[in-house]
């Protein structure tokens, strides 16, 4: 028989039965394994072994202490040492394999030094609840003893590889045939049997890696699903677990009888928290699962979105979560089928026999050595009573610190036109990463059947120089320019967009209505401003277009000073408008398009003045039609082949740095100045630069943000979109480019893609695409096909197409993050997260990082501003140390 394995580990063997049980109950079949774990505290003053051996080659030791402090702490050592001497001599181990689960043991085998040394490393247990301060010094000291380190998953791997020379990813496996008994289901435990279906089941530890508002959010979704929970409670209050009535918790149970408990489910869960304790986990269940061949939803935790996301129904939000468990539960025979093969290819390919044999393979090559001097060092610290926190956190970041400043490059998360625009102007120093497998963002553009759509309507304009340098740049002569035609359907009529300056068609006592509410808004006289001098009017739709510049009346009521500080974005509308726009047009339409009441809005991002509609303007607009608008915004540009895409993809020939597609972020630690992509890589950065939405980049930190930074995060809010993209089966249905609905349709908007340049068109085809935003307070009125019909239907009932016209492509796409909504919280909130973001040196760039209400022209800008600001960094950096 080969030598011993001693294992000191931190897990239990009677506890949940998982990797070190599968492994060691196997290799035990030709090695002795002593598994030493964590001490009991015990009412004796004399401590004590308790001695178990569940298998012939395999003995369980239980030290019994008088030390209340748990794990392998340093106040613990006196006693386990003679433990661990006793226990080794009375089993006759002299050549033994030092097997570690926890570094936190690695002082016990100072004074019997073994053959060779293994580290397990099936967890990143620094980030676990109550982690004692002394394990990343102890693991430090460990990697450097170390012979062999195995990793429990890819994302272990890629975090540890550097660190050691001879790492080994061995991935969590399975005993397929015994998971396999739940797919007939029937015999289950009497305590779920009586439960209705469908039923939602977890199995596994209940502990801080779980995301507790997710369940509650999940059952109060659904009170017809029951959802079950089978596993002990650990290092969380019992009492803050969600207890709705539809959700079960059974308590550990045996690994024996966990295929019965999955045969009478009808989904399996994987709802753990996005949190610095789950970066690095690579769940055991996820192949349990499968075994069993039920449907699987889960967050998206890097070992279970990457190498499964085709078979694991992945959400990256809450709403998302309940919205896979419908789909799961829905899925057609086919679609279920489909994803059982490919579970099955899976478990074809991998077992706990195979695994458990390849690592016998490498132990039977080891060779033992002495460890290095630097090695012994920290072995003989870890002895050593825990440095102050200090020392221990200088210990953490330094070698992060070193490769950072001498290799890393500035990382930018997102390839839309603000990450493209800061990758371009960083140059070789840039590391872009994009989730998607084109560049683009929310500027992206698909085709459909020879139609060309954009997500949502993308036009080109700004008043910058520099802005209009880059178009030259980026499109060269692929650009179609032309002038503005933008609408407004109300009254069954179109009119000219600004809905106040183009009354005209209107009924006359809609008219009038408007007229008189401007004048009322004003509680004083006009004066008309001097010749020349124009003001801007701002955007009262909502939907990032300054729209006009025209002479503004001043106001000049001394009376009036309320109206300088409206309350509200609806009190905004009345005080500037008047009663008559704002109850024909801005306030209809800016409830569709915002979707949230506009009383929780504030107008700071109306601007800085509160621009008021020119009556004489007005007046005119009602007598008589009103010509196309002037002025600088009026002439728009558009690529004129490739759609919207290409003006993203212009920046593809000059970007001099590295660009990575597919690759999505899953985890940012702010403290190691790295990012966790979804395939368990990682990179370290010189410095970040992040275009992602706000509170998904908070969430990404885990327990690293502060809970005050959490919690502001988790308060902003924004628009989601749906876009219904329509192909219409007839040539110049418009001559519009976009027409704003205030009334009864389904959308708010249509983009008149088919306008926006000749080419989004095949021969005898013309295409629209229809807006519609959503939120809680407006939910969409249906989805799927019988969305698509409703706008289909709507696009007849207000004249665009007719009832005969063929729709010959038909499609949607959605938009999580459309609008940022600037609630009275917003400013306080994003204040908090800047912060403490910008004192860990990560930069904020775009709409949806800096929280605001930005075009793309603007997306530009903020690319360029966010680049300059790391050249200016590094710049007195390298002056500092000169």
């Amino acid at each position: 028989m080969s030598e011993s394995i001693v294992v000191f580990s931190h897990l239990r063997w009677d506890f949940v039965y998982q990797r070190p049980q599968h492994l060691l109950s196997r290799l035990a079949r030709n090695r002795r394994v002593i598994f030493f774990q964590e001490p009991v505290l015990s009412k004796e003053p004399q401590a004590f072994l308790d001695i178990a051996r569940p298998h012939a080659n395999l003995v369980i030791c239980t030290p019994r202490t008088p030390i209340a402090t748990p794990g392998f702490h340093d106040q613990q050592l006196p006693y386990l040492n003679p433990l661990l001497q006793k226990v080794l001599g009375d089993e006759a181990v002299s050549d033994y394999i030092a097997w570690f689960y926890t570094p936190m043991a690695l002082p016990l085998i100072k004074d019997l030094p073994p053959r060779a040394i293994v580290y397990d490393c099936m967890d990143e247990l620094s980030a676990f609840k109550n982690a004692p301060r002394q394990l990343l010094q102890r693991e430090t000291a460990l990697l450097k003893a170390a012979d062999i380190v195995f990793t429990g998953g890819p994302s272990l791997y890629e975090a540890k590889k550097d660190r050691h020379a001879n790492v080994h990813c061995f991935a969590s496996s399975v005993e397929a045939g015994h998971f396999a008994q739940g797919r007939a289901g029937g015999d289950e435990p009497g305590m779920q049997a009586q439960l209705p279906r469908p039923r939602l089941g977890f199995f596994g530890v209940l502990d801080e890696r779980l995301d507790l508002d997710l369940l509650d959010a999940l059952a109060l979704a659904h009170p017809e699903w029951q959802i079950v929970m089978v596993g002990p409670v650990v290092k969380i209050d019992p009492a803050s677990l969600p207890r709705q009535p539809n959700i079960h918790y059974f308590g550990q149970q045996s690994y024996q009888d966990l295929p019965k408990f999955i045969g009478g489910w009808d989904v399996c869960l994987l709802p753990f928290a996005l949190n610095a304790a789950t970066r690095y986990i690579s769940p055991t269940k996820t192949l349990e699962y499968m075994a069993a061949e039920r449907p699987i939803v889960s967050t998206p935790i890097v070992d279970v979105a990457a190498p499964y996301g085709d078979i694991v129904y992945i959400a990256e939000s809450r709403e998302r979560f309940i919205e896979q468990c419908e789909r799961a539960l829905s899925a057609t025979p086919d679609e279920r089928e489909t994803r059982f093969r490919k579970m099955r290819e899976v478990l074809g390919r991998t077992s706990w026999d195979a695994t458990a044999a390849a690592v016998a393979a490498l132990l039977e090559n080891l060779h033992g050595h002495q460890p290095e001097p630097a090695a012994a060092a920290l072995l003989s610290k870890a002895t050593r009573p825990a440095e102050s926190d200090d020392a221990l956190q200088q210990q953490r970041l330094t070698p992060m610190k070193t490769d950072a400043s001498k290799s890393s490059p500035v990382v930018v998360i997102g390839a839309g036109p603000t990450g493209l625009s800061a990758a371009y102007h960083l140059g070789s120093e840039a590391l872009l990463l994009e989730k998607n497998a084109t560049v683009g963002g929310w500027c992206r553009s698909i085709e459909d059947g020879g139609f060309t759509f954009d997500y949502a309507g993308h036009i080109m304009f700004s008043n910058d120089p520099y802005v209009h340098q880059m178009y030259q740049m980026l499109l060269g002569d692929n650009v179609h320019w032309q002038e503005r035609e933008a609408w407004v359907y109300s009254k069954n009529v179109y009119t000219r967009y600004p809905f106040q300056g183009a009354l005209y068609g209107l009924p006359p006592e809609v008219a009038r209505e408007c007229i008189v509410g401007a004048i009322e808004a004003r509680f004083g006289s006009i004066a008309p401003v001097s010749a020349g001098k124009t003001e801007k009017i701002m955007d009262c739709c909502g939907d990032g277009l300054l729209e006009a510049e025209a002479p503004l009346g001043k106001y000049r009521s001394a009376g009036n000073d309320r109206r300088k500080s409206p309350r509200n974005f609806e009190d905004f509308i009345y005080r500037v408008w008047g009663a008559g726009i704002a109850r024909h047009f801005a306030i209809p339409y800016n409830r569709k398009i915002w979707a949230h009441p506009l009383q929780d809005m504030e107008t700071s991002w109306l601007g800085g003045r509160v621009p008021l509609p020119d009556l004489g303007e007005m007046i005119e607009g009602a007598l008589r039609p009103v010509a196309k608008p002037m002025g600088p915004n009026a002439r728009f540009g558009y690529p004129l082949r490739g759609g919207f895409q290409a003006l993203m993809n212009g920046f593809l020939p000059h970007l001099k740095g590295e660009l990575k597609l597919n690759t999505a972020v899953a985890g940012v630690s702010p403290a190691q100045r790295c990012v966790i992509l979804a395939d368990g890589s990682s990179h370290s950065y010189r410095a970040l630069i992040s275009t992602m939405p706000l509170p998904q980049l908070i969430r990404m930190t885990g327990n690293e943000a502060p809970a005050e930074v959490r919690a502001a995060a988790q308060a902003l809010r924004h628009v989601p979109v749906r876009c219904v993209n329509l192909g219409i089966g007839r040539e110049n249905i418009t001559e519009k480019h976009w027409i704003y609905y205030p009334e009864e349709t389904v959308f708010h908007r249509i983009f008149v893609q088919g306008n926006a340049s000749p080419h989004c068109n095949p021969p005898g085809g013309f295409g629209l695409t229809c807006e519609i935003t959503y939120s809680e307070h407006k939910p969409l009125p249906c989805d799927g096909d019988a969305l698509i019909e409703s706008c289909i239907a709507d696009c007849v009932k207000v004249g665009v197409i007719r009832g005969d016209d063929a729709i010959v492509v038909r499609n949607q796409v959605d938009m999580p993050y459309a609008y940022v909504l600037y609630d009275h919280g917003r400013a306080k909130n994003v204040a908090v997260i800047r912060a403490w973001l910008a004192a860990h040196d990560i930069l904020l760039a775009g709409r949806y990082s800096e929280w605001e209400y930005y075009n793309s022209d603007h997306a530009f800008l903020a690319g360029k501003k966010a680049a300059e600001q790391v050249s200016a960094q590094t710049m007195r950096e390298q002056q500092a140390t000169a």
